[in-house]
């Protein structure tokens, strides 16, 4: 969840402060600005598969939070250099408005041909920054998270009037947001196929913290927030006290005193991205145990595709995408006993759902959806 095979070939540097070639008086010319909730460190998901792919013709500057900083820190930053056309910017300031503060020094005076939002959190430096098209490539309904700012809800509408283009990480989303603009075009989470596929190869490469597990394991890969039905998870492995219920993937938002503590249930924390096959090919069942919340109203799970391509049982809850999309090969559960139920049916009698599978996941690409977003990008549009 790291980085994936194509990030990992890279250099990977860090600097405090100016790098040298900023000591010299010099200012990078970007071609794109990206300003993101999610690190780049974090669990690689949509923003990473997108913004690799289109640093091969694009020099962006790919920019975080604030992160914490210590006394004497602030107003300095990290630059982590992903590759040659792909910079990291960790700022070390108070709040997002004083981003600008940091960015200015390091770019060069004029508009910036594209600039990248994830969340409307970074829209008060649209006014700071000229850029020729402004792109909100939106993946979450932020504003439903736990947490969320109030402002948020204005700070969209406010990106929302100035974006030229809107993305949207599923249809969900979509049907929300082409109310409120006229150009949106949906782009639900796409999947590295041949990386998952290697499920399938590696099933004898059982991860050493899951060799003292008994078979079978019901696995999820994911953050774990306040989109995972806790409730739901503890219930179904108490009935189910023979089966190994695994949860790979960082907390987010919850604490660990928040987390069900049965015997059965294992919580292995994040893991690389590489290594994600390895632990799907010990699952014999992946599950999605999302809350119906507003918090998951409107989310396009990545996983589903993930779990796909590895050739897994998938079970999940009712999500509104995941029921209208892949109900056909993926029982819904709506309760402890159902799960339980699902599990049981599928050790027992699995079903063979590979031919949908394989026709689902012909139809997309994270390197189909990157190049079709580029296209819309160079497009006329203004």
């Amino acid at each position: 969840m790291e980085k994936s095979s194509i990030a990992q070939k890279q250099e990977f540097k860090k600097s405090s402060g100016f790098n040298k070639e900023k000591e010299k008086g010099k200012k990078t010319e970007y071609d794109m600005l990206v300003f993101s909730h999610l690190r780049w460190g974090f669990v690689y998901q949509r923003p990473q598969h997108i913004i690799s792919r289109l640093s091969a013709n694009y020099h962006i500057l790919f920019i975080e939070e604030p992160v914490h900083f210590d006394v004497g820190e602030e107003k300095s930053f990290e630059l982590e250099i992903i590759n040659q056309n792909l910079h990291v910017l960790k700022p070390k300031v108070s709040d997002i408005p004083s981003i600008s503060n940091i960015l200015k020094p390091l770019i060069k005076n004029g508009p910036t041909a594209v600039g990248w939002f994830y969340s409307a959190a970074f829209s008060p430096l649209l006014t700071d920054f000229r850029f020729d098209k402004v792109i909100y490539d939106c993946m979450d309904e932020l504003s439903l998270f736990k947490g969320a700012p109030s402002e948020l809800i204005n700070q969209e509408k406010f990106l929302l009037s100035e974006a030229n283009i809107v993305f949207t990480g599923g249809k969900s989303l979509y049907e929300s947001k082409h109310k409120s603009h006229n150009n949106v075009h949906c782009f639900p989470s796409s999947v590295e196929q041949e990386h998952f596929r290697k499920a399938s190869q590696e099933k004898s490469l059982s991860p050493e913290d899951l060799q003292k597990i008994n078979s079978p394991m019901v696995g999820y890969c994911g953050v774990i927030d306040e989109r995972i039905d806790l409730d739901l998870l503890q219930k179904t492995a108490i009935l189910l006290p023979e089966i190994a219920f695994i949860m790979v993937g960082p907390l987010a938002k919850i604490q660990e005193e928040d987390l069900p503590r049965e015997e059965n249930i294992h919580y292995l924390g994040m893991k690389p991205y590489n290594s994600l096959p390895v632990y799907l090919a010990t699952f014999d069942i992946a599950m999605m145990p999302f809350a119906l919340n507003d918090s998951t109203k409107f989310i396009s799970p990545t996983k589903t595709l993930e779990y796909m391509a590895a050739g897994k049982p998938i079970i999940s809850t009712a999500i509104k995408d995941i029921m209208r999309d892949y109900s056909n090969c993926i029982p819904i559960i709506a309760s402890a006993e159902e799960f339980a139920n699902a599990i049981k049916n599928i050790l027992k009698d699995p079903k063979d759902f590979s031919a949908d599978y394989k026709e689902i996941l012909s139809k997309t690409s994270w390197d189909s959806t990157a190049a079709q977003m580029e296209e819309i990008i160079k497009s006329k549009v203004k």
